[in-house]
């Protein structure tokens, strides 16, 4: 009406009211669409935090290499450089120079390991890290409904034991090994190679990526280019292991990567429904082994090249092999480290 007073109207709504009216219509879908993964992910690892702490509290530590592990690394602080020499309750050092060096580390801020409960926060910290980084690489490839990562974490109580109820080893181990995953879904490779040759040398089992790894470096790069990563690689082990290999090189070579060391039935987990003669059988541990490097020549020559393609092709530098060569994608890297 003329004259009269206008009515004011209606502003159009705000982005994040209009994120949040749309999160409030798909509530029932937040934990299929992978769009919510990031939104997921997030609240986890904040009550993981909250749980960590629970469990650190209210369930009783176990102990069974923590000592040990002190008391191995006690004995490089005394000047003991003969791997042969140093051992701990659980018997012989076995792991590579990293883990003496990191958990020297541990040794001395946890009062020579006796302030245990500083040590399950120290690695409850390691397990939030892990988490954020398995989370980064499952938010990347956008294929695993958001559901899924509360049995990754929450309802896991293996992975919780591990970290913070037994503070083994391999949490750091794989924590270096998922950063170096990481690093190489965002083309940093020579510094993710540096990362893995890190968590090589506070545990050994860490080479099983070792054929992924180096298929992926040799399809990026063909073979003379990934030489100077598997040489970064090598150069990092030989320089941590420096003090040890000039007292006695065979002793740590013999210690630090002894595939033949025979592991205990009692401590099995995967292989429990075995029979502890069958277990041990070093038959059973060939076939094992003969099974598990049959699997990667499969792959390398059914999977690991395009139809057509000899498999000696990928030794060739990218820009000279006969299609071109395709970029490396997230879902690239991660299935060739499952491998």
């Amino acid at each position: 009406m003329a004259g009269g007073v206008r009515r004011k109207s209606p502003g159009s709504p705000s982005p994040l009211w209009g994120k949040l009216h749309t999160l409030w219509q798909d509530k029932h879908l937040v934990l299929f669409k992978t769009q919510y993964t990031l939104l997921v992910v997030s609240v986890l690892w904040f009550l993981e935090i909250g749980f960590n702490a629970w469990v650190i509290q209210k369930v009783a530590y176990t102990e069974i290499d923590w000592k040990a592990y002190m008391d191995e690394v006690e004995g490089v602080i005394n000047g003991t450089y003969d791997y042969t020499k140093l051992k701990g309750d659980t018997g012989p050092l076995v792991y590579p120079a990293g883990f003496v060096y990191i958990f020297t580390v541990l040794y001395y801020i946890t009062s020579h390991g006796v302030n245990i409960r500083l040590a399950q926060y120290l690695f409850a910290a390691f397990y939030l890290i892990t988490l954020l980084l398995v989370f980064r690489i499952y938010h990347r490839t956008k294929k695993v409904p958001p559901y899924v990562f509360f049995f990754v974490c929450c309802a896991s109580y293996r992975i919780h034991s591990i970290f913070v109820l037994r503070l083994f080893n391999d949490p750091v181990a794989m924590m270096l090994l998922f950063g170096a995953i990481n690093l190489f879904m965002d083309g940093n490779w020579t510094l993710g190679c540096g990362l893995y040759s890190l968590a090589v040398s506070v545990k050994m089992n860490v080479l099983l990526f070792a054929p992924g790894l180096l298929f992926l470096l040799i399809s990026e790069f063909g073979l003379i280019r990934t030489i100077p990563k598997l040489s970064l690689c090598a150069g990092i082990q030989l320089l941590l292991g420096l003090p040890f290999l000039l007292e006695n090189p065979v002793g740590y070579m013999s210690q630090a990567f002894d595939l033949g060391r025979q592991f205990m039935f009692k401590w099995t987990v995967n292989w429990r429904f075995l029979p502890e003669w069958l277990f041990l059988d070093r038959y059973f541990h060939l076939i094992l082994l003969a099974s598990h490097l049959l699997a990667l020549l499969l792959f390398a020559l059914r999977r690991w090249k395009r139809p057509g393609e000899s498999i000696f092709d990928l030794l060739k530098d990218p820009s000279k092999r006969k299609a071109p060569a395709q970029k490396t994608t997230v879902d690239h890297i991660l299935f060739s480290h499952l491998v």
